[in-house]
């Protein structure tokens, strides 16, 4: 059995593609999984299972919630070890950071310098982004909502062929504990 965080993009944001999380975790449930638990209502599952793979759970609650809500969703399954590497390896001193400065950007697939080679970072400062394993982490110190960089790193040609979906840092800490439980 692995514990996985389910991370949907998209969802209950400005009133769009509404999924209650008592409903989630009812279908999350019907599809066999166990230990179900939701976190805050923008699109976190963390759940057990003994069978499928990162990709093919993905699929299938994605294909769950079109059938059951109506809409497409985007989602990215990660297990609690890579959730843990991804924030055992953050380059940025996270714990002397405010967690609204820093976040993680989930990718469904590796990503290689070259896709950010056209930016310029120092016209930037001083927020600054590091590529890791099928993830960025983005130092905004004003916020993410104030963040020019982030604007940029959301342009379409930069996640062309990706699903995409950003988590500050608070969540990604609370998913390793919460993925850790089942681990």
């Amino acid at each position: 059995m692995t514990t996985y965080a389910a991370l949907m993009r998209g969802i209950n944001v400005g009133g769009a593609k509404k999924v209650p999380m008592a409903d989630l975790r009812t279908l999350l449930t019907g599809l066999g999984h166990t230990g179900v638990q939701t976190y805050l209502q923008s699109g976190q599952a963390v759940f057990t299972t003994g069978h499928g793979d990162e990709e093919s759970l993905a699929a299938e609650l994605s294909q769950a919630i079109r059938e059951r809500f109506g809409f497409p969703v985007d989602v990215l399954v990660r297990d609690h070890a890579y959730l843990e590497a991804v924030a055992e390896d953050c380059p940025f001193p996270a714990a002397d950071l405010e967690p609204k400065q820093l976040h993680v950007t989930y990718f469904s697939a590796p990503v290689t310098p070259d896709r950010y080679a056209g930016i310029d970072q120092a016209a930037l400062l001083p927020e600054e982004f590091r590529l890791g394993d099928r993830c960025l982490y983005l130092y905004a110190p004003d916020g993410l909502g104030r963040s020019k960089l982030a604007e940029v790193l959301s342009r379409r040609r930069l996640t062309k062929d990706l699903i995409a979906t950003s988590r500050n840092w608070n969540t990604v800490t609370k998913l390793v504990e919460l993925t850790a439980t089942g681990a």
